[in-house]
């Protein structure tokens, strides 16, 4: 959570500097807006593959964890089965 919000901080950040930078340049401002343009369409695809990369991972905890979670399911199904089992064995006694 915290390095997403420093991601974003650091993204945001440039975005602003990159602003602030084009607005003071002494260029033509069709020049300017034309750079502004493509440097927040460039940022905004590197947050997007970003995010995208993110969204990965986290699916792939989401199956490590349900993978993790039905193999416990299937342990416990197991330790039950043999508890009546065991307890058929000690009624017969």
């Amino acid at each position: 959570m915290k390095s997403s919000k420093a991601f974003i901080g650091i993204i945001s950040a440039a975005v602003v500097g990159a602003v602030i930078g084009m607005l003071v340049a002494p260029e033509d401002g069709d020049n300017t807006r034309k750079k502004l343009k493509k440097k927040t369409n460039d940022l905004a695809s590197e947050l997007l593959d970003a995010l995208e990369k993110s969204k990965a991972k986290a699916m792939d905890q989401v199956d490590a964890l349900k993978s993790k979670g039905e193999s416990y399911a299937h342990r416990s199904e197991k330790v039950v089965e043999d508890l009546k089992a065991a307890k058929s064995d000690v009624g017969a006694l």
